[in-house]
């Protein structure tokens, strides 16, 4: 990680910080599980960033910024729910899959899906790269969770203040 990318990381933090005290102007200071869920959020972050390096998700998606504008995230031949989570299915192919909304000239709102990376082959795939690509789409799903409940506090405070 160069040293722009640290310090951009490092302005987004304390952006998420001051945008998360500024739709709960009722909150003074942090409170210690306020702070410990920061500091998991920073660390799930700084980890996607990485693995998105790593997967080289930044050569279909350049701006890091703009990846948790997708609608949701999703891995094709690998089993990520409780009852098959991590399992392959033999025979597909691996791609980690955005789905985002898209508005047409007319208008008209679609959902269309878009392959942030390419892996082969299941059976091929090493058991570390698998490991990888499972932990980006978790901690992905993780930090969007995180927005959502910003998105859902801000909305309550304005209810509150109505």
């Amino acid at each position: 990680m160069t040293q722009v990318d640290k310090l951009n990381t490092l302005v987004n933090q304390l952006e998420n910080k001051l945008k998360h005290m500024i739709f709960n102007p009722s909150i003074e200071k942090l409170s210690k599980n306020d702070f410990q869920i920061e500091t998991a959020r920073e660390k799930n972050l700084k980890r996607i960033h990485e693995l998105f390096l790593t997967l080289k998700i930044d050569e279909k998606h350049i701006d890091f910024d703009t990846i948790f504008e997708y609608k949701a995230m999703n891995l094709s031949a690998i089993g990520l729910k409780d009852e098959d989570f991590a399992q392959i299915r033999k025979g597909k192919y691996v791609q980690i899959i955005s789905i985002a909304n898209v508005v047409t000239s007319h208008g008209q709102l679609y959902t269309k899906n878009i392959s942030l990376g390419y892996y082969g082959k299941v059976e091929l795939l090493e058991t570390q790269l698998k490991n990888q690509i499972i932990e980006f789409v978790l901690r992905w799903r993780y930090e969007k969770s995180f927005q959502q409940s910003l998105h859902y506090e801000k909305l309550l405070s304005k209810l509150k203040s109505q």
